[in-house]
């Protein structure tokens, strides 16, 4: 029960702490460069992949408590990635994001939400899991998976 109530305080702490970075980060966006933007969004989903990387060896190895403070860090980076396209940033340096992205911006911004919220969950089953390998592909890769698909340049 103590592990529990160390785990739930912690995990507060690092949601409010996140939740004052997206707003202090959400600001700071607004008065950057195209080309801040650009390589901040693709530094940011970069940082995301090899976050998951480690969430998934943290999480098939057992090590509960590491897995669940990435995957939190990683559902605030979503929300901060729907900040990060904006009209002036569909062009120039190196982007691989796809047009339909402003074309289908609500479904784009929905789903970083949902990716973002999927990463919470996440972190709420991993530890019951049955089949972690399966429970991270749910919540967390197919989500990987379902931008690159539809909002990034194939490579």
């Amino acid at each position: 029960m103590h592990k529990l109530f160390n785990h739930i305080t912690s995990s507060i702490k690092i949601l409010l702490l996140s939740t004052l970075t997206v707003f202090l980060v959400s600001a700071s966006y607004a008065e950057q460069s195209v080309e801040d933007i650009i390589k901040g969004r693709k530094a940011l989903f970069s940082k995301n992949y090899s976050t998951a990387k480690r969430v998934q060896a943290y999480a098939s190895n057992g090590d509960f408590d590491e897995s669940i403070e990435l995957m939190i860090e990683m559902s605030e980076n979503y929300k901060v990635l729907i900040d990060l396209f904006p009209e002036n940033t569909k062009e120039g340096f190196k982007t691989e994001a796809l047009p339909i992205i402003w074309e289908e911006k609500d479904a784009f911004n929905a789903l970083m939400k949902k990716a973002s919220d999927d990463m919470v969950k996440l972190a709420s089953v991993i530890e019951d899991s049955d089949d972690i390998r399966a429970t991270l592909k749910q919540l967390m890769w197919s989500n990987c998976k379902a931008c690159h698909s539809n909002y990034r340049m194939p490579h």
